[in-house]
């Protein structure tokens, strides 16, 4: 999957990753996909349902070796 923007919050705990994606994402046009990569377990449910209420999409997520990826489509 193409990403407009890759954000690498590896190492990072709650609630860094989310306000890492926050900002990456404020930077991103409508329509962009950021793809982020995260070890936060905690991730998955806050990346989820921080997507959900800012009205973008979670195009896809998978776990290699640890590191979760998350892509995620900017909403309006």
């Amino acid at each position: 999957m193409e990403a407009t923007k890759v954000l690498d919050a590896k190492g990072l705990a709650c609630p860094m990753p989310i306000v890492r994606t926050k900002k990456a994402i404020a930077e991103l046009q409508t329509g962009d996909i950021l793809e982020i990569h995260t070890t936060d377990q905690g991730s998955k449910s806050d990346l989820t349902a921080w997507a959900k209420s800012g009205g973008h999409e979670i195009l896809k997520d998978v776990e290699e070796d640890g590191v979760i990826k998350f892509w995620v489509k900017k909403g309006e």
